[in-house]
């Protein structure tokens, strides 16, 4: 018997897990999916936007592979801790695959970037999704205009559950307190600003093209501003999804939107350059007008325009960060690894292997996990016999529980689910999410509120 501790229950880790079980070369391989919180999958279940269902229906397929009979979830474990360091997981079992992702935004770097009101867009989507170490209460929506600073798929999703009305998303899960304050949310102008232009923004089309369907929302362009790109008055020799973008952005600029109670502003070669502050919070964000250089990047001007902002939801991209007890490439935000096998002074280490973010960077889409996560399982698999000749631990789990860790199993899975349907129902909604950890622990182990 194989055993294998996978560590994450989001998509990479939930591929690499599939992975192993489905291939028959090692028949008896037996895979434990460890995660810090209670909950399975990841970004999945926390970092996919409320009212995009289709997406997060994903998790029935993660779903299926986790209840697959020789894959046992083991929630409320973090590894890399003092409970729990590397070298203990390699006492445990014969291999450990870490799938932890980019677990931070990266900073503007810029005056100001702290100041109250300045969030990253991670925090945000922390908050509406229920992550537990969010705070319920972090974010103040009493305001009038906010600035999300980036063209992602990201950015689009705060920026649209910014602009969306509270009734537009009580169908969702999305968490009660969250439903609240986005009830009284004040905020009439979402600003989202790219340093580039169109033609090299990150967003899908589809994303794009969900703003313009808004009911209580009008989309505002700058006619001027999509001009500075040069693949804009003709975009034909554009990538098909980089085109379509372009187009969807002319058709705004050729009709202007009807007038609704909150307007959605696409802004494009404006780069960040400080946040500003009034009684102590941000105000504003002063931004410098760019320009093409000719090879594919942009330059400043010199020129400049503030715009208000008393929010700002800074979405510039991921860093991965140190995995305890791993090596880590401070420049890539990676561990350094060969076909996900980790590195330690340049060479593989028996039993240590990464796939997902944390291997290859954040780039890519759910699905790219999947041919990323075979690799990875392909490379242990190779080097199973190795690998099983090392005596480890009869039952890990039993192991865990001794050292005084409270694992969350499926079952525990399950009732958590059941609680968070319950709630719905009292709140005379679908099921919504429990928002935090006392919650999520005593729904795991049966306890009524």
């Amino acid at each position: 018997m194989l055993r294998v501790a996978v560590v994450g229950s989001g998509p990479s880790g939930v591929y690499t897990a599939q992975a192993l079980v489905q291939q028959t070369a090692v028949p008896d391989v037996r895979v434990h999916v460890l995660d810090r919180l209670p909950c399975p999958y990841g970004l999945v279940r926390y970092g996919v936007a409320p009212d995009h269902e289709k997406i997060k229906s994903l998790q029935g397929t993660l779903r299926a592979v986790l209840e697959h009979e020789r894959i046992t979830f083991v929630g409320n474990v973090e590894a890399g801790t003092p409970e729990l360091p590397a070298h203990r997981l390699l006492e445990l079992y014969h291999a450990v695959v870490y799938c932890v992702g980019a677990a931070t935004d990266r900073r503007l770097g810029i005056p100001g970037e702290d100041l109250p009101g300045s969030f990253s867009a991670t925090e945000f989507v922390s908050w509406y999704s229920a992550h537990p170490d969010a705070d319920p209460g972090g974010f103040a929506l009493g305001v009038r205009s906010a600035v999300v600073v980036g063209v992602g798929n990201v950015a689009v999703d705060v920026a649209r559950v910014l602009a969306r009305g509270a009734a537009e998303l009580l169908p969702t899960d999305v968490p009660q307190p969250a439903l609240d304050l986005l009830s009284g949310s004040t905020v009439r102008e979402v600003h989202m600003v790219g340093r580039r232009g169109p033609s090299q923004a990150k967003f899908t089309t589809k994303e794009l093209r969900e703003l313009g369907a808004l009911p209580r929302a009008s989309v505002s362009v700058e006619p001027a501003e999509l001009a500075l790109d040069p693949a804009y008055g003709d975009p034909s020799a554009l990538p098909t999804a980089l085109r379509r973008n372009v187009e969807v952005l002319r058709g705004w600029a050729d009709a202007p939107p009807p007038v609704r109670a909150r307007v959605l502003r696409l802004r494009f070669h404006l780069r960040p350059v400080e946040l500003l502050a009034e009684a102590g919070r941000v105000a504003a964000v002063r931004f410098e007008r760019t320009v093409p250089d000719g090879a594919g990047r942009v330059r400043g001007t010199g020129s400049y325009e503030e715009i208000e902002a008393q929010l700002v939801l800074r979405s510039v991209g991921y860093q991965g960060m140190p995995v305890p007890g791993l090596p880590f490439d401070p420049a890539r935000g990676t561990v350094p690894h060969t076909a996900g096998r980790v590195l330690r002074a340049d060479a593989p280490s028996p039993g240590e292997y990464v796939a997902g973010w944390i291997k290859r960077g954040p780039t890519g889409v759910i699905g790219t996990n999947r041919p990323c996560a075979k690799e990875t399982a392909g490379s242990l698999l190779a080097d199973a016999d190795e690998l099983a000749a090392r005596e480890v631990a009869d039952e890990p789990l039993a192991v865990l529980r001794e050292s005084g860790l409270r694992p969350v199993e499926w079952p525990g899975w399950l009732a958590i689910e059941a609680a968070e349907s319950s709630l719905g129902a009292s709140l005379g909604r679908r099921s919504v999410k429990i928002a935090d950890w006392a919650g999520l622990l005593a729904a795991a182990r049966g306890v009524r509120p």
